[in-house]
């Protein structure tokens, strides 16, 4: 049996429960004004064609999402920007989307779509903020280990349209949010930074993150941060059209059909890449040796999937994403451990920054790394995991897929 084709053709079909197509269900009706589409995320482009897709009547807006990432539409427009570090292209979008918030009226509808990548895609500092020092914030953020979660209350804390502010410019017109979640827990204030969703907690606790991952902000900046405070915002319709946790069971219902035992093991997995890598390398070799998991006998392949989002933290100088961090740091850990193969991606079809999805590990993994003498664990205490991959030719290519649940890991343990 190819393996690799099997874990593929799951793959593909957890992407696709991801995506944004038929799932519309609830939509506002016709208002006396103007119907306005807004929205930001890697999905951006593809929730705005599904919507124009559905919606039986006249609509206007303005979308953005990443580079590569379009979709055409008729009368919403999209527009591309630089993530996961915002550029000058990102901040005039957004400030065109906050000011048509603004001009809506009591008469219009607002119909908001939010997906993963919206909080560098949506960049509108505070009244103070520069946007070059929210850039560099933004930059050390992303290399510092933090989880999503923080991430995203310093982002809101700097920001004139995250953390429910944006909703506050809508106002008095009416408000739909529709979301597809890369957070852990689906909490929806954390998706994008939840430009429309009622946000909780303090001011200060961005301050203590800075503090904790030991990134500077000066004084000026520090009083901006205790002075934004979060709006108290009227509940709207809020509606979730997918989750990791959608990706996942659709991943097992197709596993089952190969004759695997799908195990979902989270939606939320988090930690340090390398760090979750040795864990489910060292879960594997126990099912693999012990012929079970749990109360499950391993009589034919067992198939551990997960989601969630781990984190990287930046020491070395090579090229890679979080998912190809995981899988070598797997590999590494199986030390060829025959009968176990697995794949990690990112499920918006990029990696980090580079331009793969993820990467593919077997029992042959470090024997084709022997083979072109390369020592594994020095490209990864150089986080240069992808030019691993891209020697031995098992770098995991999907192209953008115009949506983003997180992380997709499969790991599949024959008998």
């Amino acid at each position: 049996m190819n393996f690799k084709k099997s874990l593929t053709l799951i793959m593909n079909s957890a992407l696709e429960a991801a995506k944004p197509r038929g799932k519309f269900k609830s939509l506002p009706q016709k208002p006396k004004g103007k119907l306005i589409v807004l929205g930001a995320g890697k999905a951006g482009a593809s929730m705005a064609q599904e919507f124009e897709n559905t919606y039986d009547g006249p609509i206007e807006g303005l979308v953005v999402t990443r580079y590569g990432h379009f979709a055409k539409t008729k009368f919403i427009k999209i527009v591309e920007a630089s993530h996961p570090e915002p550029d000058t292209n990102g901040l005039l979008v957004s400030n065109n989307i906050f000011e048509l918030a603004t001009k809506s009226s009591k008469d219009d509808h607002v119909v908001f779509l939010i997906s993963g990548g919206a909080s560098s895609l949506l960049t509108l500092p505070a009244k103070g903020v520069d946007f070059f020092e929210k850039q560099r914030i933004n930059k050390e953020l992303l290399s510092c280990g933090a989880p999503i979660d923080e991430m995203n209350i310093v982002r809101r804390s700097l920001s004139k349209i995250k953390g429910g502010r944006l909703a506050q410019a809508i106002l008095p017109a009416k408000l739909s949010t529709y979301m597809i979640s890369d957070i852990p827990g689906d909490n929806p204030a954390y998706i994008g930074s939840g430009p429309t969703i009622q946000a909780s907690g303090l001011n200060e606790d961005s301050i203590k993150i800075l503090e904790k991952y030991e990134i500077f902000i000066n004084n000026k900046l520090m009083d901006i941060i205790k002075k934004n405070t979060l709006p108290k915002l009227y509940k709207s319709p809020e509606y979730m059209l997918a989750t990791p946790m959608m990706a996942l069971k659709k991943a097992a219902e197709i596993a089952i059909k190969q004759d695997f035992i799908p195990i979902i093991i989270s939606d939320s997995l988090e930690g340090e890449s390398r760090v979750e890598g040795k864990k489910m390398a060292e879960l594997a070799i126990k099912i693999k040796k012990e012929k079970k998991y749990r109360d499950i006998t391993l009589h034919k392949p067992i198939l551990l999937l997960s989601g969630g989002e781990t984190t990287v933290t930046v020491k070395g100088n090579g090229k890679g994403g979080r998912n190809t961090e995981f899988m070598l740091s797997m590999a590494i850990h199986l030390k060829n451990a025959s009968g176990i193969n697995c794949l990690a991606i990112d499920t918006d079809g990029i990696d980090g920054i580079e331009d793969n999805a993820g990467a593919y590990i077997s029992d042959e993994t470090l024997k084709k790394a022997s083979l072109q003498k390369m020592n594994p664990l020095c490209f990864l205490n150089a986080n240069n995991s992808y030019e691993f991959f891209k020697k031995i030719d098992d770098l995991i290519f999907t192209s953008p897929t115009l949506t983003n649940v997180n992380d997709f890991r499969a790991v599949l343990i024959q008998p």
